[in-house]
């Protein structure tokens, strides 16, 4: 039974989700959440080892997430799950869209969907920061771990800054958040 909850779950997100993975990881959370798989800590730390890992993040969180809930078998159909809608819109629509691609109600649809997309990865962007920045993942301001913004805030920065590889960036801030134990 949990296998065939794992690749539905996972297929859902896969078929519902739009805008590549950041967009997805409110809805792979909210399934998670409904589910009981994991703690909200665990999953961000199944999106930042997703994040550190090749390939798109919505199918390393499924790969993961599959995993640790049930094993080789578990993993197998949660990735299959996230992945098979995709694969199966894209040979549906491409040759829709292509000829097509040209028509003004498809260009608007597109336009429509942009503000969706921003708003799901802001939203993501939210509930990991709140997972991250306070202590117990409550939105205290008395409860915010220092450490950790200072990262945020010295990453952020940087990249704005000097575009410096994302993969360095992780590297940087693993040393840095080991360097916090001994603060």
């Amino acid at each position: 039974m949990i296998y065939w909850d794992l690749f539905v779950t996972f297929f859902k997100v896969g078929l519902f989700s739009f805008g590549g993975g950041y967009a997805m990881i409110p809805l792979i959370s909210s399934e998670i959440q409904r589910h009981g798989w994991l703690l909200e800590s665990e999953f961000v730390q199944i999106i930042g080892i997703a994040e550190m890992t090749p390939g798109p993040i919505a199918v390393n969180a499924a790969t993961f997430v599959g995993y640790k809930v049930g094993g080789v078998g578990g993993s197998a159909l949660a990735t299959f799950g996230v992945a098979l809608p995709s694969l199966l819109i894209v040979l549906f629509i491409s040759s829709f869209f292509f000829k097509h691609s040209q028509n003004i109600i498809m260009k608007k649809v597109f336009y429509g969907i942009r503000p969706v997309i921003a708003g799901l990865i802001f939203a993501a962007a939210l509930s990991v920061g709140k997972s991250a920045l306070f202590i117990n993942h409550t939105p205290d301001l008395n409860q915010i771990n220092l450490k950790t913004l200072l990262i945020g805030i010295l990453v952020l920065i940087t990249e704005l800054k000097t575009k410096i590889h994302p993969i360095l960036l992780i590297i940087g801030s693993g040393i840095l958040g080991f360097m916090t134990i001994f603060l």
